[in-house]
């Protein structure tokens, strides 16, 4: 089992790898729960996607392809990206947040080291989610204040939100929620790729 969250981006400087993140990386150095770790792709030529991930046909609804941009203003990122926030975390920018919007048994099969769990099902009152819960998440997570009664987003974390894949309509949730918060769709990045690109690429996970 790996753990990690992004600490630098190594060169290719020490031992050569086949398969590398790109010409001109070949592992991320991380720390996850003060464990140190080595971010990168599996090695193996024959491994083959994590078979949780390996279905082509879920029903729609609610498994439906998801478009390439969510909303206006929120930026779609790919996993060089979402790497270079992990690393920016890691530098100490604690103004970045990555978050795992999937429920708990998603997240049980493994997640994107260096991110955080919070699940579409917390975000949204039409799920059942209460506006102390909302308000907790907002004040503590996501570093949103409050200013006569209103919420003041001016020192809120950029958050980059996940979830399964291009099929997954969970991130987009969560999403969507915090879009009608009025949280600022600036501050908001996807990650559309989700869990099914990272694994696919034979990414590291943490379980």
């Amino acid at each position: 089992m790996f753990y990690f969250l992004l600490v630098l981006l190594c060169p290719l400087d020490t031992q050569a790898v086949d398969v590398a993140i790109t010409e001109d990386i070949d592992s991320v150095k991380v720390v996850h729960n003060g464990t140190n770790v080595t971010i990168m792709r599996n090695q193996n030529p024959d491994n083959i996607i994590n078979p949780a991930y390996a279905k082509t046909s879920r029903k729609c609804p609610p498994f439906c392809i998801q478009p390439v941009t969510i909303a206006e203003g929120v930026e779609t990122i790919g996993e060089l990206e979402l790497l270079d926030y992990l690393k920016r975390i890691n530098a100490g920018d604690s103004s970045i947040l990555v978050v795992d919007s999937r429920t708990q048994d998603w997240v049980e099969k493994g997640t994107i080291p260096g991110s955080v769990n919070i699940p579409w099902t917390a975000l949204n009152p039409g799920a059942g989610a209460d506006p102390f819960t909302i308000s907790d998440i907002f004040k503590e997570r996501f570093g949103v204040r409050t200013s006569e009664g209103l919420w003041d987003f001016s020192g809120a974390k950029t958050l980059i939100l996940f979830c399964n894949g291009l099929w997954c309509g969970q991130s987009p949730s969560n999403i969507r929620s915090l879009l009608v918060f009025g949280y600022p769709a600036s501050k908001l990045k996807w990650y559309r790729g989700g869990m099914q690109d990272w694994e696919s690429l034979g990414l590291t996970v943490v379980k």
